[in-house]
């Protein structure tokens, strides 16, 4: 695979990176890591980016292998969209915290105290959710999702309240919302935001939707108390195509701190400061050099979705990306 062939520092990484990248060669493998992943696997990755971005570009690759370096429900959705490709995840214990606060029992109960609701579940959710559910969103996309449904249904909107919350606030929509969310962004504060901002008071702001400081940083822009045009909310890929366009030479960047190498990498003219140093996934942590290594040697660990499960969730991502 073309991969093989970018320079790398020197040093152990090399020969680490090589490694791993000769035997996805031999195996017809891809290899996808998530903006939150460590540094060295964002390196030895062939693709970077968001879950639903990962998984749509795996399942155009001639690949036969994808191996998913970023949690459980990701390498889900990328054997839902590619059924014919062997999914690995390299540690079967790299969970969600939003994706738990959910399962498909408690949406069946949900959704019968509210017949005929159109349900719209973010893709943090498990395979057996996304099955459950009328269409799949994702941070950028949600507002859009939502427009598109007959004013006159009643929406359930799940499972990250603050999420939900900002699109109720775009769109105007009243939804139900699934009180979900994300430890790592639900952890990141207002006083984060305020703290940083005094230290660094001519920078930009992007925050993720998910964050806990949402929904107060965009009151305290539109009251004035932040720079409203230098307050944005952003899913990761829209911070790094916003980034690469900005005049800013400061940003204080609200969501988990793996985006960062990312940012610097890209933009490496600007300053990109942790809204909250400690917001750190150790789900996304779980995936290691040594345990990507060994899931390549060892064809280790395989994501599965039964196909009835897999069928139904497919639908409700293939009605969000015909949008």
């Amino acid at each position: 695979m073309g991969i093989i062939e970018k320079d790398l520092a020197a040093g152990p990484f090399t020969e680490w990176a090589y490694k791993v990248r000769s035997l996805a060669g031999r195996r017809n493998a891809v290899i996808l890591a998530h903006n939150y992943q460590a540094p060295w696997i964002l390196e030895a990755a062939d693709i970077v980016g968001d879950s639903l971005e990962l998984s749509r570009k795996a399942a155009e690759t001639d690949a036969e292998v994808i191996v998913f370096c970023g949690v459980h429900f990701m390498a889900e959705t990328a054997k839902i969209l590619a059924p014919d490709k062997t999914v690995l995840i390299p540690d079967l214990g790299a969970g969600c915290s939003l994706a738990a606060s959910i399962t498909a029992d408690q949406l069946r109960e949900w959704k019968a105290e509210h017949p005929g609701a159109v349900v719209v579940s973010y893709v943090n959710t498990s395979a057996e959710v996304k099955a459950e559910s009328d269409f799949c969103c994702t941070s950028s996309n949600a507002p859009r999702v939502v427009s598109s449904i007959d004013p006159d249904k009643e929406i359930l909107f799940l499972p990250d309240m603050f999420l939900g919350a900002h699109v109720e606030r775009v769109t105007g929509r009243k939804m139900n919302i699934w009180m979900g969310e994300c430890h790592v962004h639900a952890g990141i504060s207002p006083a984060d935001i305020d703290n940083r901002l005094a230290e660094h008071p001519k920078a930009d702001i992007y925050i993720h939707p998910e964050c806990g400081c949402a929904s107060h940083a965009l009151y305290l822009a539109s009251s004035g108390a932040l720079p409203e045009e230098r307050t944005h909310l952003l899913s990761t890929s829209g911070m790094q195509s916003s980034a690469a366009e900005s005049k800013a030479t400061e940003i204080i960047v609200a969501t988990e701190t793996g985006l960062l190498h990312s940012l610097r990498k890209n933009s490496p003219d600007k300053t990109f400061i942790a809204a909250n140093e400690d917001a750190v996934c150790k789900y996304m942590k779980m995936i290691t050099p040594a345990n990507l290594l060994s899931s390549l040697e060892n064809m280790q660990f395989e994501v599965t979705v039964p196909r009835d499960i897999a069928d139904k969730a497919r639908l409700a991502l293939e009605r969000m990306i015909s949008l």
